[in-house]
């Protein structure tokens, strides 16, 4: 039998330099059964916080799934108070922008399922940037979108 994974059980860390309002605790799962071509995410959002700004993404499609609590989904046609089993998918491009966040006075746990392309391109409408990251870990950038340079500039 293939390695088992309880999500509730999870060992579930934040990142160190998260800000305010972002500061949730997770755990990568996909690497833990030997996933290559999904992943999934388990987030712990204490009240008041977020998993990450609104945005969408290329090529990329993700789902969620709420575990426990209400979280509240942002996507583009505005905010829904989620309940436990609520499944929403996210697909790839700007119809599929979204944000997660606890507006409630106890926690919420979610599941993040997602496509692994080998890279991939990530868009903040909110911020007006891009971030771009490469499967090699070589390219990994957030930058304005206001920074577009035409195909051929530094070329000729």
């Amino acid at each position: 039998m293939t390695e088992a994974v309880n999500l509730f059980d999870a060992p579930r860390a934040r990142d160190v330099d998260d800000p305010a309002g972002y500061e949730v605790p997770y755990a990568r799962i996909g690497p833990l059964v030997g996933a290559a071509s999904l992943g999934l995410s388990i987030y712990e959002l204490a009240a008041g916080q977020s998993i990450c700004p609104y945005h969408y993404e290329y090529p990329e499609e993700e789902w969620l799934l709420v575990l426990e609590g209400t979280p509240t989904l942002r996507d583009p046609d505005g905010e829904h108070v989620l309940e436990p089993g609520d499944l929403v998918c996210f697909p790839s491009g700007p119809e599929g922008a979204h944000k997660i966040s606890n507006r409630g006075d106890r926690g919420a746990l979610v599941a993040m399922v997602s496509t692994k392309s080998k890279t991939a391109v990530a868009v903040y409408p909110d911020s007006d940037k891009v971030g771009v990251w490469s499967g090699d870990g070589d390219v990994k950038a957030l930058f304005p979108r206001s920074a577009a340079v035409d195909y051929w500039h530094g070329e000729l």
